[in-house]
């Protein structure tokens, strides 16, 4: 079988410098079967990959804000020319149903489009100061050479929420995909280079962790934007660390999603559905936690199960599929461990609870969508991210315990709060964990809203000026037009 192969894409080439003829075997979850090759960056391909973003640097840096925004919404019109392509690209990679991959190509081109109108004003600020004769202004600056660390369950929708930033505010990249999900990245480089991007600017390394802690490490880097677990987001910390480069981590949840008693149950019972059964469970944000106003649990419980014994499994590129396989075998197994400790905890088993198998699911990595009633708040399905469709729901009695629950958890990604109460909608934005609290919806996002959590979810913003921000630093210019000689012993501070 003649499989297609992705190259790296350095100095605006698919090329290795190295000559290593390693390719990584890239499966299609759904049936199982190799259907690419990525290769298998080294340590030279790395180094390589930097130096041309470095080279590339100063005349990006000194390209105009108008001319950067030309080519960010060239980038996403080629987008949009080609979504159902790269889409149809990103289901074969990772298994996610082909009704969210095109949703997300559309996304990931309004990320870029809506960067592209802040590249023409970046504009700086004047500060006035004790003295008379000083001009004191403070300018936006690029940070420099920027890796981008993706991962596979989202790979275009994720890169675009880091590129489109760090394109727009003037810097030069390396990206390193998930070697689980890498072909649309690739795709994505040469995009670039169509769009006119010049060449340096946009860099792709692919390959295993290895090429990823190589890209952290190197002393090259200015900025590390990272997506992903929070193991290995401690892992990048530390990398980092030993060369004091600012980082931005978007790393796990546990995220509660509350139903008050007075909630529209219509709307909230299929928002609790997306937030654990959208994407097969396998996002960062899904809401894992189900925390039940007491009168309205039982109800809620029985439609949560009644609806996930009803998800429609099979072809993901079938528009009618409504959950795919998960990505990998490495996930699926993790997945069913959690599953089964969790029986073993004693928890009780409400719906799914294994691998879901039949004649339409053929050899497809698939898990049956999982409920979990009597969890313990101290049990492991509870604490830790499962990046599934397994829920566990719990009971509260009141708004004071269900902050509680809430918050009783090591990560702080978004949280969702279902109620027709202003005034406790109110309230509970302000009382829990979270980088994002959705009120009356979940699993939403826009270009224009900050993204990024609080705790072991990681630190830093993504999307919105916010986001921007993490991709700049300030510098300071002040003028003395006066002719005062100054006294050199002293500090001068008016």
């Amino acid at each position: 079988m003649d499989r297609k192969r992705y190259e790296l894409f350095i100095g605006g080439e698919a090329t290795s410098v190295a000559g290593s003829d390693r390719y990584l075997p890239t499966y299609n979850p759904y049936n199982q079967e190799v259907w690419a090759k990525i290769r298998q960056a080294t340590d030279a391909d790395v180094r390589a990959a930097i130096a041309a973003a470095r080279k590339a640097f100063p005349a990006w840096k000194r390209t105009s804000g108008t001319e950067r925004s030309r080519l960010l919404h060239r980038i996403a019109d080629l987008i949009d020319r080609d979504a159902k392509r790269l889409a149809e690209l990103e289901t074969t990679d990772n298994g996610k149903v082909i009704r969210e991959t095109i949703n997300q190509m559309g996304f990931s081109a309004r990320n870029y489009r809506f960067f592209a109108g802040f590249a023409d004003k970046l504009y700086g600020s004047y500060i006035p100061l004790d003295s008379p004769t000083m001009v004191d202004f403070a300018s936006w600056e690029p940070m420099g050479v920027c890796a981008l660390l993706t991962a596979w369950n989202s790979p275009m929708q994720l890169l675009s929420n880091k590129l489109a930033a760090a394109l727009a505010a003037g810097n030069t990249v390396v990206i390193k995909p998930s070697e689980f999900a890498s072909a649309t990245t690739v795709e994505f480089a040469h995009l670039a280079a169509e769009a006119g991007v010049p060449a340096g600017v946009v860099n792709v390394v692919t390959g295993d962790a290895r090429v990823g802690a190589a890209l952290c490490a190197s002393p090259g880097i200015d900025k590390i934007s990272f997506t992903g677990g929070s193991a290995t987001g401690r892992l990048v910390m530390q990398a980092a660390a030993q060369n004091l480069v600012p980082i931005t981590l978007e790393l796990g949840g546990k995220s509660p999603n509350i139903i008050f008693e007075d909630a529209d149950l219509v709307r909230a019972v299929p928002g609790a559905v997306a937030g654990i059964f959208g994407a097969a469970g396998q996002t960062c944000m899904a809401g894992s936690r189900l925390l039940v106003q007491r009168p309205v649990y039982e109800q809620v419980v029985a439609a949560m199960v009644d609806r996930a014994a009803k998800v429609v499994m099979g072809d993901p590129m079938d528009p009618r599929t409504e959950m795919g396989p998960v990505a990998n075998e490495r996930q699926l197994e993790h997945i069913l461990g959690m599953i089964q400790r969790a029986q073993a905890e004693g928890a009780n088993l409400a719906a799914g609870g294994g691998r879901a198998q039949g004649s339409a699911l053929g050899k497809g990595l698939f898990v049956q969508p999982t409920i979990f009633t009597g969890v313990r708040r101290d049990c492991e399905l509870v604490r830790s991210e499962v990046f599934g469709p397994v829920l566990g729901i719990m009971p509260f009695e009141s708004e004071e315990q269900a902050v509680e629950l809430a918050n009783d958890s090591a990560y702080g990604l978004v949280a969702g709060v279902w109620t027709q109460d202003v005034s406790r909608a109110h309230r509970m934005c302000k009382a829990l964990d979270a980088g994002t609290v959705w009120v009356n919806t979940y699993r939403t996002g826009m270009a224009q809203a900050p993204a990024g959590g609080t705790k072991a979810s990681g630190f830093g913003r993504e999307r919105g000026w916010h986001g921007l921000l993490e991709f700049m630093h300030t510098k300071n210019v002040m003028i003395d037009f006066g002719s005062e000689v100054r006294d050199p012993f002293s500090i001068r501070t008016r």
